[in-house]
């Protein structure tokens, strides 16, 4: 919270004051709350400006604006950011490299990322889109213990995409 106004920052004749511990001091002047902070070594802190007259607590700020930064800090900790992985083969990619491939997309899948399996047709491949699909169902079928489709297999161009997701509680 950037917008906070302390001590003499408060531009207001009248404010309701809150102690430390939750006490209600009632509607105080500017110069008798600020006062009253100072006798406990502590800021007044103007936490609800919007309100008439403004709400002011007595806090010690920096131990609040420090914990804020904590809060927010483990907030951001705790945020999972999902990439989405690509593989890219075509309709007429052999075993191995298919098993090799599947294996990636497993492996993807289970570190929490998303998998985007691209075919890419080449030239006159284009009229056979069924070998393409397939190939796609047949991914499907091989990742479905550890992912599941968020975008079934669609046609962009020479391309046949399909993206799968993580199963969740995984």
């Amino acid at each position: 919270m950037k917008g906070l106004r302390v001590n003499e920052r408060i531009r207001i004749k009248e404010v309701t004051v809150i102690g430390e511990d939750g006490k209600q001091f009632g509607v105080l002047p500017i110069y008798q709350a600020i006062a009253l902070a100072r006798e406990h070594d502590l800021d007044l802190v103007e936490v609800a400006p919007n309100v008439r007259p403004p709400v002011c607590k007595i806090m010690d700020y920096g131990k609040y604006k420090y914990k804020l930064s904590k809060k927010e800090h483990e907030a951001k900790k705790k945020q999972k950011v999902i990439r989405v992985k690509e593989v890219k083969m075509t309709p007429k990619t052999n075993e191995h490299d298919y098993q090799f491939k599947v294996k990636h997309v497993k492996r993807f899948l289970s570190d929490g990322d998303k998998a985007k399996i691209i075919i890419v047709f080449k030239g006159r491949e284009i009229v056979h889109l069924e070998f393409g699909q397939k190939m796609l169902n047949r991914i499907i079928e091989d990742t479905k213990d550890v992912g599941v489709v968020e975008q079934p297999p669609k046609k962009e161009g020479y391309n046949m995409t399909m993206i799968l997701m993580p199963k969740s509680g995984g």
